[in-house]
């Protein structure tokens, strides 16, 4: 799973604890870890969802202003049949 820098920093500071992915497999499970370019985070949980299920708090927790802020960043991302919500945290320096 690729994350911008910006939203590693995010996670890494505390601010961010949701991601949001839409694919055709998921490479993340709950439980792992991933070894990012700020260091390594936990996979909480994964859940499988709508995208139209999620919440002004979600999409808040996730980096978005608001529900309408997450469906235009959906938009841009390229298509999936599965989509997920992934529960982070910053373990540390990998």
């Amino acid at each position: 799973m690729l994350l911008k820098r910006d939203l590693l920093e995010q996670i890494k500071a505390g601010d961010v604890d949701l991601i949001f992915r839409r694919w055709n497999r998921p490479t993340v499970r709950e439980g792992g870890t991933l070894k990012t370019k700020v260091g390594l985070l936990a996979i909480k949980s994964v859940t499988d969802m709508s995208p139209d299920d999620v919440t002004d708090a979600e999409a808040r927790r996730a980096g978005f202003q608001d529900v309408a802020d997450f469906r235009r960043w959906l938009d841009t991302m390229k298509q999936g049949d599965l989509f997920q919500r992934i529960e982070v945290g910053y373990l540390g320096e990998a």
